[in-house]
């Protein structure tokens, strides 16, 4: 019981409290740019966008945490999660500094992820860890992308989504490092899909 009421306080925690950092906010020291209606609408819907992908983080990395029997597997899996969750607060302020709000499907793509943690984490480490790092893959291509759409003067926002990609590809590196398998093509084609689903969602609403 105590274990469930510790796992449902962080998915409370995720989907609705302020998230903080411990880390310097990376774009702490930049000024704001004079953006155009339409630029900061854009620029919003990709943080939006980003948010959603570090809500949905959070839950595959509790999910794939509970059911990892390797206590190294468990501990990479806890620090990914932990910078999963400055992510977060980075990209929550970004949001309101840019007058916008977060994803109001957030609850939804939590229960989501956190069913495909648990399911990655009991068929065992090796693809538990695949798991993780091919999401980080993803990420880091997704990311990649933001960085060549986002408006060029938007020198916060790009400071933020540079060092979550550089967070992403180190989180890769490491899963791979702990003995990651390399999941079946089927799997991360199935993965592209449902991101793109996500993607879509949490640039409009």
């Amino acid at each position: 019981m105590d274990k469930f009421i510790i796992e449902f306080d962080k998915a409370l925690r995720t989907v609705f409290a302020p998230a903080t950092s411990v880390r310097p906010h990376p774009d702490a020291h930049l000024d704001e740019a004079d953006l155009s209606p339409e630029e900061k609408r854009h620029a919003a819907a990709l943080m939006r966008v980003n948010h959603c992908g570090e809500v949905c983080a959070q839950a595959l990395y509790q999910g794939q945490a509970l059911t990892a029997r390797d206590p190294e597997a468990r501990r990479a899996l806890e620090q990914a999660a932990q910078e999963e969750t400055e992510h977060l607060a980075w990209t929550e302020r970004r949001l309101a500094e840019l007058g916008s709000h977060k994803s109001v499907l957030n609850p939804l793509w939590y229960a989501g992820s956190l069913a495909m943690g648990v399911a990655a984490g009991v068929v065992g480490d090796r693809w538990n860890l695949g798991f993780l790092a091919e999401t980080e893959r993803q990420v880091g291509s997704h990311l990649a992308g933001h960085l060549r759409t986002l408006p060029v003067q938007d020198a916060k926002s790009r400071a933020i989504v540079e060092q979550m990609h550089a967070d992403e590809l180190s989180h890769a590196d490491r899963a791979v490092e702990l003995g990651a398998a390399e999941l079946p093509a089927p799997v991360p084609m199935l993965m592209r899909q449902v991101s793109k689903v996500m993607t879509l969602a949490a640039y409009r609403f």
